[in-house]
């Protein structure tokens, strides 16, 4: 893999880093963000959506005015942000673009014939939308400049029909196969989950791997079937195919290891690593009744038949309220400054609301500290809802209306930040994870945080945090009255705090960034 100039060049997937704010589109931004610092590192971006084609892009070798190029370059931005068709004549050929392309992936998936070409796609013209798309969400704009060096490869195939076609392949032969991406001249590519691809040989397929919840806990994700389906088939070809995997924790690689213990030569463990936005945070109680008004949750419409979740477009809708409603300005202003005051507690919750995190068994928890310990305990959540919320959302309902409970969103660094330091505790009680960054991310605010007593959450929060039984409401209980209300809940917490300082230091991009540069260079020997 050796070059005439001997950098590394490495092409890294970006499709999550357009898809969403938290977790895995975070690491994406934060991991690419690192790579680009390294001097001896060629780093480019792969641009593909999920479900949409990608148009435009400049393929081959061909004579192009410099205006032409451009046209193709901001063909690539207009696909990105959504329909690029102009009228019904566009719409057409679109889908018959679309039915070529499902038949090419189906032939080179089973064939093992032909490649997928990428286009070339030059950031100089689109530094605004580069930044603001891909990496303004996660990283800080001192980073602006670094991150808008590199340039970008467009694969005009979605994502999720790549995966479709491996699949059919598996449901009919013994196993799966993908398409060849060609990355001819590139020593390394990073997927950012199992990939339902191949590479050009002499190029080492790495696939930075989160989680294998998809497989091990299906009954907690979205869209069960292809999630399922589509992560266990791609991740047993990467593996068949020779693939590097670099788990975010040891956990994570166990969970791999049960699956295929054939990959454990090429399983690594890298952890995550924290944004630069949280760091050690001084008290600021004034601010919090601002900021839990200012990124409170409005209406949200949610589809339903019974109790049951569903996407179809016969399901009945519902209306969840969840922010107290008031009669005037006036109010509203004086219940925040009453309710959520410099003398307030809440604890604090960081997370999508979805069934693995674990709303319900905290809100019980919750409910009976209040009971039993302290009436005036509000609850302050912080995430966008997911799926399956149904539950969740009509639990939390009543306790909105009452005033006790927030449910935020879109809530910035520099606030979070704030509420992680403010909260009594951060409690993490999800009943899966792969890294977890909420704990992580509280700890290095100066908070305390008690979390499920699962392995992931012993292996990143070590003794810096307090455990429960995620199954146990009584066990939540004990766990939080011990932290808040014990004789020695002052010496435990800054006891949490101290430790929780020290152990967040393990995810700094300087301790993290190493162990990554070393991985990549063991790759170009």
């Amino acid at each position: 893999m050796q070059n005439s100039t001997n950098n590394l060049r490495v092409l890294m997937e970006m499709r999550p880093a357009l898809d969403g704010f938290y977790g895995i589109p975070q690491e994406t931004r934060l991991l690419y963000g690192v790579l680009s610092t390294l001097p001896e590192l060629e780093l480019s971006g792969l641009l593909q959506m999920s479900r949409r084609g990608v148009r435009g892009g400049v393929y081959g070798n061909a004579a192009l005015s410099e205006a032409e190029r451009v046209h193709r370059f901001a063909r690539v931005v207009v696909s990105l942000k959504g329909r690029s068709a102009l009228d019904w004549k566009g719409d057409v050929i679109e889908w018959l673009d679309n039915l070529w392309q499902t038949w090419r992936l189906r032939y080179a998936a089973w064939t093992g014939l032909g490649q997928i070409p990428l286009g070339h796609f030059e950031t100089r013209y689109f530094r605004d939308f580069i930044w603001q798309e891909l990496y303004g969400r996660s990283l800080p704009a001192a980073d602006r400049e670094q991150v808008l060096l590199g340039d970008y490869r467009v694969c005009g195939y979605p994502w999720r029909r790549m995966h479709l076609v491996g699949i059919e392949r598996a449901q009919v032969l013994s196993h799966s196969r993908y398409p060849v991406l060609d990355t001819q001249g590139l020593d390394v590519f990073v997927a950012q989950t199992p990939f339902p691809g191949r590479v050009s040989r002499g190029t080492a397929l790495v696939v930075h791997y989160h989680d294998a919840i998809p497989v091990l806990m299906p009954h907690t994700i979205s869209d069960r079937a292809f999630h399922q389906a589509s992560h266990f088939q791609a991740m047993a070809a990467n593996v068949r195919s020779g693939a590097h995997f670099v788990c975010v924790s040891d956990a994570t690689r166990r969970d791999l290891l049960s699956l295929f213990p054939e990959a454990e030569p090429l399983a690594h463990t890298i952890h995550n690593m924290l944004p630069t936005h949280y760091y050690p945070a001084e008290p600021a109680p004034e601010r919090v009744a601002d900021i839990v008004r200012r990124h409170l949750h409005g209406e949200f419409e949610g589809k339903i038949r019974g109790s049951v979740i569903t996407t179809s477009k016969k399901a009945k809708l519902k209306v969840f309220r969840l922010a107290r409603a008031f009669g005037s300005e006036e109010e509203k202003t004086a219940f925040y400054a009453r309710a959520l005051g410099p003398d307030s507690r809440f604890v604090l919750m960081v997370s999508t609301i979805e069934p693995r995190k674990n709303h319900a068994r905290l809100v019980e928890a919750w409910e009976a500290l209040r009971g039993a310990a302290d009436p005036d305990l509000k609850l302050v959540l912080v995430g966008h809802i997911g799926w399956d919320y149904q539950t969740a959302l009509e639990g939390f309902l009543p306790w909105i209306e009452q005033g006790s409970l927030f449910l935020l969103h879109g809530v910035p660094a520099d606030a979070l930040r704030l509420l992680y330091r403010q909260a009594v505790v951060t409690v993490c009680p999800s009943v899966g994870e792969g890294f977890d960054f909420s704990g992580a991310e509280a700890m290095r605010c100066g908070g305390v945080v008690a979390a499920s007593d699962i392995p992931v959450h012993r292996e990143v929060y070590g003794d810096a945090a307090c455990y429960f039984d995620p199954y146990d409401t009584a066990s939540v209980v004990e766990t939080l009255r011990q932290i808040i209300y014990s004789p020695d809940a002052e010496g435990l917490q800054a006891r949490l705090r101290a430790e929780g300082a020290e152990q967040s230091t393990r995810y700094l991009p300087e301790r993290v960034l190493p162990q990554w540069e070393a991985f990549l260079r063991s790759l170009n020997g």
